[in-house]
């Protein structure tokens, strides 16, 4: 049996899949956090989270990297650790840095920040020859409307720092620029009390489908797992609306996405990571938007395990033990599955969803999940609006996605001004 150290947690999806993935590889974890609240509100009344099944909770100011890693080496002293894991992007540096420090497998520290960095990755891929958009790094609105004379509108406006897609915005104008170059700079602080770089990342918009290649790198040997596809909305922002995996690809796109997410990889340096790296397709060939060093988020690790026996959260737990993953695929009974994201009509609060009866009475649903009346519905500008989801297979072909929009078009959620 393993112990492993996990270094705080994103509260969705992923803070129930690597527990269990601890759980059932026959391991135990202690759970480091500076704020147990966080999750304790995260989890439904009367349900314990599963990060409390962690054999000892330990507290800490996980954002105080200086005074972390001497409090982890008398941690670990006491309870010996087998390796650092954490499945939140704020925290794969100190995650990395603890690891190293305590001589335990992982990535080096170095490249998990560049790869957490926007900037950085743009700069170290630019350096490698992987291709990507043009860019700019800036540091005030003066210097964002230069740059943004050189690379010419349309352009991505993006925060360098920041997760889930928060305040990544389309900007067609100078005016569009100022307005989301001021709502970036007034979010100083992110969710868990960190302070933000003061700058801001200008990339070229991209053209054509967008899509994520699922990696699992160990022992310098970075291994392609799959290429899931995305479907995004509620533009100028870039919500991620749905899934797909396996991507609905011609062989010639597939390869190229996957012939260009690992040098990606092995530019950064990444090792003994799982990664998603995601891809746009462009007329002018496949482009870097951006390389991720832990699983993909919003369930796409569920949609590779229905379809290939894969166990990406498994993966995950391995290779911050120094061990080799099984990456064997396995007959399922699916040949595709899809999620699509359940997004407010209007903002409020929840009273319920319409049609939840029928849906999940569909023999192709997997999963199906909505908030609970009483939650609030913001603004769709981000991954962090959805109400719920839906995840649907096929066994024959890849019409997993249609199944899921046919369900979500029967999902009405209904939301009042309160």
């Amino acid at each position: 049996m393993a112990h492993l150290l996990m270094v705080e947690s994103w509260v969705g999806s992923m803070s129930r899949l690597l527990p269990r993935a601890i759980r059932e590889g026959g391991h135990e974890f202690t759970f480091l956090t500076r704020d147990l609240h966080h999750y304790l509100r995260a989890a439904p009344e009367g349900v314990a989270h599963p990060l409390l099944s962690a054999r000892h909770i330990l507290t800490a100011d996980t954002n105080d990297t200086e005074r972390l890693l001497p409090f982890a080496e008398r941690a670990h002293a006491s309870l010996r650790f087998d390796g650092v894991i954490t499945s939140c992007d704020y925290y794969l540096p100190v995650a990395a840095a603890i690891a190293a420090g305590l001589n335990l497998p992982g990535p080096t520290p170095t490249a998990v920040e560049n790869a957490c960095r926007k900037d950085a990755t743009r700069r170290v891929l630019a350096e490698a020859g992987v291709p990507g958009p043009r860019f700019a790094v800036c540091g005030d609105h003066a210097e964002a409307v230069r740059a943004a004379g050189k690379i010419g509108f349309p352009l991505v406006l993006k925060p360098v720092d920041l997760c889930a897609g928060m305040f990544v915005r389309r900007v067609d104008d100078e005016a569009g620029l100022a307005e989301a170059h001021r709502a970036l700079m007034d979010f100083s602080v992110n969710a868990r009390g960190q302070s933000r770089a003061p700058v801001v990342l200008l990339e070229e918009f991209l053209h054509g489908p967008e899509v994520s290649v699922e990696t699992v790198t160990f022992a310098g040997r970075t291994e392609v797992v799959g290429v899931t596809d995305k479907s995004t909305g509620a533009a100028p922002a870039f919500v991620e609306t749905g899934h797909m995996f396996p991507a609905a690809l011609t062989e010639e796109d597939a390869r190229a996405a996957r012939e260009t997410a690992v040098p990606a990889v092995e530019a950064l340096g990444l090792d003994a990571v799982v990664a998603h790296t995601e891809i746009k397709l462009t007329p002018d060939g496949p482009r870097v938007v951006e390389v991720n060093p832990r699983p993909a988020g919003n369930r796409i690790t569920e949609l590779v395990r229905h379809v290939t026996g894969i166990d990406l959260a498994a993966a995950c737990v391995n290779v911050a033990l120094g061990r080799e993953p099984d990456l064997r695929p396995r007959p399922t009974g699916l040949h595709s599955a899809a999620i699509g994201f359940l997004l407010p009509g209007a903002v409020g609060v929840l009273e319920g969803v319409d049609g939840l009866d029928e849906v999940g009475a569909a023999p192709d649903v997997l999963e199906l999940s909505v908030a609970t009346p009483g939650t609030r519905a913001a603004e769709a500008d981000s991954n962090n609006a959805y109400l719920g989801h839906v995840m649907a297979g096929d066994p024959d072909g890849p019409g997993a996605r249609a199944g899921v929009e046919a369900h979500l078009a029967r999902l009405r959620p209904r939301v009042v001004n309160r």
